[in-house]
C-alpha cells in the first residue's frame, strides 16, 4: 500500500471525489445561509465572511490536513485511530485523546446526513410551483431518503459506489460554473482574498467573533480527508483537492457577489443564496444534483463510522459487534448495530430540528473537539519522529489557537441544539472509557504461570486412560503475550474443574498489531503432537476469523508433517479418521467475592451491561459454535480481605 500512496491516476482522482469530499463539498448548501442568519447584508459581512472561509480552507484544510496530517499514515491508512495506533507505544495517555476524538467524530456525524439532505430538499422552495411547500412534507421526504440510505447499507456500495465519483464531478463543476457566472455581479468580492477583511469582521463587526461558528461549517469534512487516506491514497487526495478547493471558493465568491447586489436587505426566512443564484430553469436540476451529493456525503459518513467502530473494536476500545462484509471490496463492511444507531440518531435530529437553519445551530461543535484531538496526536507523532521542538510548538500554537477560537465560537450553539451532539459524544466516550478501563481492571486479576511447570502433568493426563477423553484436540484461546506463560485459569480448567483429557492441547493467542492489514501466524511446538502454541498477528482492520484461520494453520502443519491429527482411537486410527477439535471459551462473570472501590464497581457493572449487548467470545473470535464449549468462571479482581469470622463453641444447656 505504501507504494501506491503517492500514485495518481484519473480513475483514482474520480474515486477520491466520490469518497472523501461529500461532507466538505456540500458545505456551500448551508454555510452562507448560516453566516448571514438574521443580519442585514452589508459589504463587511459578505467580504469578511468569504475571507474567513478562504483562509479557513487554506490553513485548516489545506495546510493542516492535506499537507501535514496526511504524512502520518499507518502503512497507508489514516484516521484518528490510525494516528493513535502510531503513537500509543510512546504515550499510554494518548488513548484518552483518541477516544475523545473518535466519539466526537461519530457524534457530529449523526447531524451530517440530516443537514445536507434537508438543505438540498428545501431548495425546492426556490421554484414558484413549490414555494408553499410546508416543512412537514420536507421532513417526510428527508426521513424517507435517510431511511432508504440506511436500508441499502446491508447490500454494500460496490455497484452504486462507482457512480459517486462522476456525480461529485458534476457537482463540483456545477459549483464552479455557478460561482464564475455571478462573480461579475460585483467584482469587489475578490477583495476577500486579503485576510485583512476577515480579521476586520472578527474584531469590529457586531458579534463578529461568533460568526466563526458559521464559518467553521466550511471545513467540517476535513477530517474525512485523513480518515479515507487508505481508500484513495495521498497523491489522489492532494491533486483532487486543488480542483475541489477551487470549485468551493468560486461558488462562495459567486454567492457573495450576488448578495452584494442586495446590500441593506435581509434574506427571506427559508431562502438560501445557494439556490437563488441558479437560473430558474435550472433549479430543479440543481436540487436533484444537490440531493444526490447530499446522499453521497451521508454515505461517506456512514461508511467512515463503520470503519471507525471496527478499528475501535480491534483496539479494545468498543464492545465487539457483529460485522458483515457485503462485498469483496477491501475495507467494505457493514455493522448492523451501528447502522441502527446512526439511523435512529439521524431520524431523531430531523424530527427534533426539522429545518436546516436550526440544524446549523447545532452543527460543528463536536467536530472542533475532534480536530483539537487530531492536532494533539499529530504533535505527539511529530515528537516520535524526532521533529525539532520549535516546529512542534509552532504547529501547536497556530492550530490550537485556531481550533480553540472555533470551539469558543461554537459554544454559543450549545443551548441551540449543540448539546445534542455533546450528549451523544459523551455517551459514546463513556462506552469507550468503560470498555477500556474495565479491561485494565480485569488484567489485575489475570494470573500467568510458567507453562513448562505444567507440561509433565499435561502429558500424564493425556496418557491416563482411566479418565474419559474430552476431545482429541482441545483448543484454548489464551491472552498470554509471553509464549512461555499461560493463564492459571486455563490450567485450572484442564486439571481441576473437570479433568479434560485430550491427545493434543492447543493454545491459541491473537495479537492485534498497529499495522492495519497484517495477517500472519507463527507456531511453537512445545511437545511434538502433545502441546502446541499458535500465535496470530492480525492488523486492527483485519476480521478475526479464527475458526478458518486455525483450520488453515492445521492443514499447513499436516502438509509439512509437523503434527498428526488422526484420531488415536484404534478403530478410527487405522481408517485415518481425523480426530475432533473442541474449543474452550471462558466467559467471565463478576463474583460477589469482590471488594472494589465504588467507581471501579460502577465501571465493572457498566462493563457487564455492555457485555450483554456485545458479541459473545466465540462469535467475536469467529468460532463455529458447534465446536465450542463455554465455561464460566468468576472474576475476582479485588478479593475481600477484611471479612472477620470468629469461631465459638456453644454448650448445651
Amino acid at each position: 500500500m505504501g507504494k501506491n500512496l503517492h500514485k495518481v491516476s484519473l480513475a483514482g482522482l474520480i474515486v477520491a471525489l466520490g469518497i472523501i469530499y461529500g461532507d466538505i463539498g456540500t458545505s456551500p448548501l448551508y454555510v452562507f445561509k448560516a453566516i448571514i442568519g438574521d443580519n442585514f447584508i452589508d459589504e463587511s459581512l459578505i467580504i469578511g465572511g468569504i475571507s474567513c472561509i478562504i483562509w479557513t480552507l487554506t490553513l485548516q484544510t489545506t495546510v493542516k490536513y492535506v499537507i501535514l496530517t496526511l504524512r502520518a499514515d499507518n502503512k497507508g491508512e489514516g484516521g484518528i485511530f490510525s494516528l493513535y495506533a502510531l503513537v500509543r507505544r510512546h504515550a499510554k495517555w494518548a488513548v484518552i485523546i483518541g477516544m475523545i476524538g473518535g466519539a466526537a467524530l461519530l457524534a457530529d456525524g449523526i447531524i451530517t446526513p440530516p443537514i445536507t439532505v434537508t438543505s438540498a430538499i428545501e431548495g425546492l422552495r426556490t421554484l414558484p410551483v413549490f414555494r408553499d411547500l410546508d416543512q412537514l412534507t420536507i421532513v417526510k421526504i428527508v426521513v424517507l431518503i435517510i431511511g432508504f440510505l440506511f436500508f441499502m447499507q446491508q447490500f454494500g456500495t460496490n455497484s452504486i459506489g462507482k457512480l459517486f465519483g462522476p456525480v461529485m464531478l458534476i457537482w463540483f463543476s456545477m459549483l464552479a460554473v455557478l460561482g464564475i457566472t455571478h462573480i461579475v455581479d460585483d467584482v469587489s468580492v475578490l477583495k476577500a482574498f486579503n485576510p485583512y477583511y476577515g480579521i476586520q469582521l472578527l474584531t469590529t463587526y457586531k458579534s463578529g467573533f461568533l460568526i466563526l461558528g458559521a464559518v467553521f461549517l466550511c471545513t467540517t469534512g476535513a477530517e474525512a480527508l485523513y480518515s479515507d487516506l487508505g481508500h484513495v491514497g495521498r497523491g489522489n487526495i492532494r491533486i483532487s483537492w486543488i480542483f475541489v478547493k477551487a470549485s468551493l471558493i468560486l461558488n462562495y465568491l459567486g454567492q457573495g457577489a450576488w448578495l452584494l447586489t442586495r446590500r441593506g436587505m435581509m434574506l427571506e426566512k427559508g431562502s438560501n443564496p445557494f439556490f437563488m443564484i441558479m437560473p430558474e430553469w435550472f433549479v430543479i436540476f440543481g436540487v436533484i444534483i444537490a440531493t444526490l451529493a447530499a446522499v453521497i456525503a451521508s454515505q461517506a459518513l456512514i461508511s467512515g463510522s463503520f470503519t471507525l467502530i471496527s478499528e475501535a473494536m480491534r483496539l479494545n476500545l468498543w464492545p465487539k459487534l457483529k460485522i458483515n462484509y457485503p462485498t469483496e471490496l477491501r475495507g467494505q463492511l457493514y455493522i448492523p448495530g451501528i447502522n441502527l444507531m446512526l439511523f435512529v440518531g439521524c431520524t431523531a435530529i430531523v424530527l427534533i430540528f426539522q429545518e436546516s437553519s436550526k440544524m446549523e445551530a447545532a452543527y460543528g461543535l463536536s467536530i472542533t473537539i475532534c480536530m483539537l484531538m487530531t492536532s494533539c496526536l499529530f504533535a505527539l507523532y511529530l515528537y516520535t519522529r524526532r521533529t525539532k521542538l520549535i516546529w512542534i510548538w509552532v504547529y501547536l500554537a497556530v492550530y490550537l489557537t485556531m481550533e480553540f477560537s472555533f470551539l469558543f465560537a461554537n459554544l454559543t450553539k450549545f443551548t441551540h441544539g449543540g448539546y445534542v451532539t455533546v450528549i451523544v459524544g459523551g455517551v459514546l466516550f463513556l462506552v469507550m472509557f468503560v470498555w477500556f478501563k474495565s479491561r485494565k481492571i480485569k488484567n489485575r486479576y489475570v494470573e500467568f504461570v510458567k507453562l513448562e511447570d505444567y507440561l509433565p502433568i499435561l502429558q500424564e493426563l493425556s496418557n491416563d486412560t482411566t479418565i474419559p477423553k474430552f476431545a482429541t484436540h482441545l483448543v484454548y484461546m489464551s491472552s498470554a503475550d509471553n509464549p512461555k506463560e499461560i493463564e492459571h485459569k486455563i490450567i485450572y480448567s484442564v486439571l481441576n474443574k473437570k479433568p479434560k483429557r485430550a491427545d493434543i492441547y492447543w493454545f491459541v493467542h491473537v495479537d492485534v498489531v498497529d499495522e492495519p492489514y497484517l495477517s500472519e501466524y507463527s507456531v511453537q511446538t512445545v511437545i511434538p503432537n502433545e502441546v502446541i502454541r499458535v500465535e496470530f498477528r492480525l492488523g486492527f482492520r483485519v476480521e478475526q476469523r479464527i475458526n478458518l484461520m486455525f483450520r488453515m494453520v492445521v492443514e499447513d502443519m499436516v502438509k509439512n508433517k509437523e503434527v498428526n491429527i488422526t484420531s488415536r482411537y484404534e478403530s478410527l486410527s487405522k481408517n485415518n479418521v481425523v480426530g475432533d477439535f473442541q474449543f474452550i471459551v471462558m466467559e467471565k462473570f463478576l463474583s460477589h467475592d469482590n471488594d472494589l472501590p465504588i467507581h471501579e464497581r460502577l465501571i465493572m457493572r457498566l462493563y457487564f451491561m455492555l457485555k450483554k449487548i456485545s458479541l459473545s467470545e466465540e462469535r467475536g473470535f469467529g468460532l463455529d459454535s458447534s465446536y465450542v464449549t463455554i465455561e464460566k468462571f468468576p472474576l475476582v479482581v479485588a478479593p475481600v480481605t477484611n471479612l472477620q469470622l470468629k469461631r465459638v463453641t456453644y454448650r448445651n444447656s
